[in-house]
């Protein structure tokens, strides 16, 4: 299990090890019943590709934070956060299974909150004062290119969705810029924000421009990758058992 959680994690029991297996599980069966959707049931496979994600996000951080603070600590908590994110996310996956059309506008205000959510989780673990080191500036800039670019090659069909999606697309990439100056000490967590701008990119590209080949069966790897990332590579950075084996 370990290798499933990029290392062992505190507070990782035997629920949480179901809820993963059942993540990852949902997550693989939705990928391969691709060519036949919709079909009866296929947006309850979908959602429990995240929705377990999120009980054990909050679970693990949840008791994570009780412990170190001595009990129950007022206010907003990281576990609170990241969950919400998974949530909206999950919500969001939701609304676009049921029509990617006639509920886009649902899922797109989902996963803008969703984005709102993950900025200021990874804002919270910025090191103060913030001086990026190298690699996290070039990959910045270089995610701020991609999104100029995209943005810009979709500029002349967006419609009536143009500040919508200009808005979301500021959203999205003030995330993945957020998880790569938080200098976590793992890479998995602003690995998994770009593959979430990728997928979304993918999901832009084939709504309002041409959809590239195999688009359909690289945008929820890629989406579904990307999530795991961010949440089993947060709890990783922050819950991480390093005791001997």
């Amino acid at each position: 299990m370990g290798v499933l959680t990029f290392g062992r994690l505190r507070h990782f029991g035997v629920l949480e090890q179901w809820l993963l297996l059942l993540s990852i599980g949902s997550s693989a069966a939705y990928l391969a019943t691709r060519g036949v959707q919709p079909f009866h049931g296929s947006v309850v496979l979908k959602a429990l590709g995240l929705a377990p994600l999120a009980v054990l996000t909050f679970r693990v951080l949840g008791n994570a934070e009780r412990t170190t603070s001595g009990g129950a600590r007022p206010g907003v908590r990281d576990s609170h956060i990241l969950t919400a994110a998974l949530t909206l996310s999950c919500i969001g996956d939701v609304f676009l299974h049921l029509g990617s059309r006639r509920y886009f506008g649902l899922a797109l205000g989902a996963f803008l909150l969703a984005h709102v959510a993950y900025i200021l989780l990874f804002a919270r673990s910025w090191p103060r004062p913030l001086r990026p080191r190298r690699l996290e500036l070039t990959l910045t800039a270089a995610v701020l290119v991609y999104s100029v670019v995209v943005t810009g090659w979709l500029s002349t069909r967006l419609g009536e969705y143009a500040v919508p999606v200009i808005v979301y697309s500021v959203a999205i990439t003030a995330m993945t810029v957020s998880a790569i100056l938080a200098g976590f000490s793992t890479p998995f967590v602003w690995i998994g924000a770009m593959l979430f701008l990728i997928s979304d990119s993918l999901i832009a590209a084939g709504r309002f421009n041409t959809a590239l080949p195999l688009t359909a069966y690289l945008i929820w790897p890629a989406y579904y990758l990307g999530q795991y990332g961010i949440a089993i590579g947060f709890l990783q950075d922050k819950v991480a058992d390093r005791s001997p084996e």
